[in-house]
């Protein structure tokens, strides 16, 4: 072979290597989510975190939508395959039916009524669900068939405060 074209296959060699390993990625390895109902946090963290530290402890979220004017509901950190949700605008988190982690207590599908002896007498009651102040903010639980637990929020801010995105 000719030096120029060594020279040209070395060129492209140079140019083209960077291009083949950038398409190699690792993946955030994102822990189990666990849920500590009594103290109010995920993985350690209260709903009152920035999103980067939520991000952070959590990297493997599904969509993330920046707290700003244009934002429905404020910010939201979203684990759609978990069924977990951080509403960072709003200091809440909303734990749905499909939720895929632990509990600190086995609250999802309970029945309305059996969990006194463990969160007391709520501060407030509707027909479909029920809030408890706590030490951190409040809890509030959601009931659907038969009466029992199918969606857990809680927050940071107090049952007089709270706002909730619908």
């Amino acid at each position: 072979m000719k030096p120029l074209s060594i020279s040209i296959i070395t060129l492209c060699i140079i140019i083209i290597s960077p291009k083949l390993q950038a398409q190699l990625k690792v993946t955030a390895k994102c822990p189990a989510v666990e849920v500590d109902i009594l103290d109010g946090k995920v993985n350690g963290l209260k709903p009152d975190r920035t999103p980067s530290e939520i991000a952070g402890k959590l990297p493997c979220f599904t969509s993330k939508e920046e707290d700003n004017s244009s934002s429905k509901c404020g910010g939201v950190i979203a684990y759609k395959d978990k069924d977990i949700y951080f509403y960072t605008g709003r200091n809440y988190v909303d734990i749905g039916p499909a939720f895929k982690g632990k509990l600190s207590i086995p609250v999802m599908g309970s029945k309305r009524g059996s969990l006194f002896r463990t969160l007391g007498n709520p501060k407030l009651k509707e027909t479909k669900w029920d809030a408890w102040q706590t030490s951190y903010g409040c809890l509030i639980l959601y009931y659907g068939a038969g009466n029992k637990v199918n969606r857990i929020r809680f927050s940071t801010y107090g049952t007089d405060v709270i706002q909730l995105c619908e």
